[in-house]
């Protein structure tokens, strides 16, 4: 599946979103306004752009993805990879890692999923 860019406001904005869908499109409004600073024209020029991208639907005034959260993160990773990485997973986990200090609990879930990966899970 080809997911949509989804550029960094509008990633804000669907935040909001993931964590109250479905939510009316007022109801958004008035989050937006409250956590992002945004004016209500704003917000509903968002919804009106990725409604026509097809990261969301809006039925009759309530709001729900259609681009999860978790696949707009994998993509936004598979982008950095390929662009910056030339496509190496491997070259960008040894950039990420060399500037971050990882805890023994983080390492060893990292160990754990590429366990689960070379047994054939997800």
């Amino acid at each position: 599946m080809n997911i949509p860019k989804i550029h960094e406001s509008e990633y804000r904005f669907c935040l909001i979103m993931w964590e109250c869908e479905p939510v009316t499109a007022a109801e958004l409004v008035r989050l937006c306004k409250e956590q992002l600073g945004w004016k209500r024209t704003t917000t509903y020029t968002v919804i009106k752009r990725l409604g026509e991208r097809g990261v969301l639907k809006n039925e009759e005034g309530v709001i729900r993805s259609l681009v999860s959260k978790d696949e707009a993160q994998a993509s936004t990773i598979d982008e950095l990879v390929e662009k910056k990485f030339e496509g190496s997973l491997p070259a960008f986990i040894a950039a990420f890692t060399k500037h971050q200090d990882m805890s023994k609990d983080e390492l060893d879930e990292v160990q754990r999923m590429i366990d689960r990966i070379r047994k054939g899970g997800v």
